[in-house]
């Protein structure tokens, strides 16, 4: 079984902005599939303004798997989602991993994680 962390130190607004990834750990399954531990900070702000889900992109942007959040974590900050199951196609060296949250959608701190051999 193969295993890694990624972490990343980003600085936040007080206010509720955009989802931030700041730290990432994988594992590869027997079958081959990964499974992603995924830390995410963002201002929750209740139902209306939450972290809502966040993905694992190969480098041709192809989403290759997907965490849905159902619910806001208001005094959980930052939280540690997992998913299980995620095909990383052969040859694929590197992912990034980025979050989305209900009012801005993407375009917080994202996290590349190098896969290795």
């Amino acid at each position: 079984m193969m295993a890694a962390v990624a972490s990343l130190s980003v600085a936040f607004a007080a206010e509720a902005g955009e989802a931030d990834v700041v730290a990432a750990t994988f594992a590869r399954a027997a079958d081959g599939t990964y499974r992603f531990d995924v830390s995410v900070r963002h201002a929750d702000a209740g139902w209306d303004h939450y972290s809502d889900k966040w993905q694992v992109i190969g480098p041709d942007g192809t989403v290759l798997g997907e965490r849905v959040l159902a619910h806001p974590h208001d005094t959980e900050q930052p939280f540690t989602r997992s998913q299980s199951g995620i095909v990383i196609p052969q040859g694929v060296a590197t992912v990034t991993i980025r979050a989305h949250d209900k009012v801005h959608g993407w375009g917080g701190a994202e996290l590349v994680v190098e896969l290795g051999s």
